[in-house]
């Protein structure tokens, strides 16, 4: 159990330092996938990620960059701790002897069945941020989720329980888990490689913070870049009403997506997602390594 304690310390303070460097990135990349398609004619909301910075801080200042970190902040502890400990748990029942470094193909394995843990904690904490995040990009469109003005995490966990009941906190969860389980199988495998090729061999214990903040920030990007148009379609369904949904599924989301605005479609907010998911995730390896050396 001293591993397990160690995993979840170093997680919790690696998930800690990820969302206080990777929110503003997430904000507007929710606001980017969730605006609606225009109508002939019309402009978009958001012309981009810039625009949509400056419209953000135009209408709600600095604090509107970190809308919904409410909840991912009550949680990445349990996140980020389940993460990294159920890795753990997977590595070491994936070491041929204790203390034997993992292959690159093992670290895939345990990332995937990682990703099958967070899954269920991520989803209802994710459709709480998602909800938050895209009020203002929703408030041009005749959706009837704009015609409720969320006071914050909780007053969204109020109004989802209402329409939805306990199940309306897992709406998304078959994209959710669609996103972490390959992803979090990229981001370690990723991880792994990078840290083996910067070392030279398996033995990575030596390895300086430079090398683990590239490694670190390199496998955060091959996650987003191998599951994006998955994590639109997760954004897309949360924040679709209850009671008059536009899409009665993944796929059915996905073929409208596709329908109306193209490939295109399922790349929204690609450029924010990419720009936060280097720093964010260099932020988040290096805490988690330092702090797991630090207890030994």
């Amino acid at each position: 159990m001293g591993e397990v304690a160690k995993d979840l310390t170093a997680g919790t303070v690696g998930g800690a330092a990820q969302l206080l460097v990777g929110h503003p990135f997430d904000t507007i990349k929710v606001k980017l996938q969730s605006q609606p398609a225009p109508l002939p004619g019309q402009a978009p909301k958001y012309a981009g990620a810039v625009d949509a910075v400056k419209q953000t801080l135009a209408a709600e200042g600095p604090r509107g960059l970190y809308k919904g970190m409410g909840a991912p902040f009550a949680t990445v502890a349990a996140f980020n701790a389940v993460l990294f400990s159920v890795r753990g748990q997977m590595e070491a029942l994936l070491r041929s002897q204790p203390g034997a470094p993992l292959t690159v193909n093992q670290q895939v394995v345990a990332g995937a069945g990682a990703g099958v843990a967070v899954s269920l904690l991520a989803c209802p904490t994710e459709l709480i941020k998602c909800r938050l995040q895209a009020q203002s990009a929703l408030a041009s469109s005749d959706s009837a989720v704009v015609a409720v003005k969320y006071g914050g995490p909780m007053d969204v966990a109020r109004h989802v329980l209402k329409s939805g009941g306990v199940r309306g906190l897992f709406k998304g969860l078959v994209p959710t888990m669609a996103r972490e389980i390959p992803g979090n199988a990229a981001m370690f495998g990723v991880y792994e490689l990078l840290k083996q090729s910067f070392a030279g061999g398996q033995d990575t214990s030596h390895l300086g913070r430079g090398s683990l903040i590239v490694a670190g920030g390199l496998a955060g990007a091959s996650f987003w870049a191998s599951v994006y148009p998955t994590d639109v379609v997760k954004s897309v369904i949360q924040v679709d009403d209850y009671k008059n949904p536009k899409f009665s599924g993944s796929i059915d989301a996905f073929r409208k997506i596709l329908a109306s605005e193209g490939i295109k479609g399922l790349y929204k907010g690609f450029g924010p997602a990419m720009a936060r998911s280097v720093p964010a995730n260099a932020a988040c390896f290096l805490a988690y390594e330092v702090t797991r050396s630090s207890l030994g």
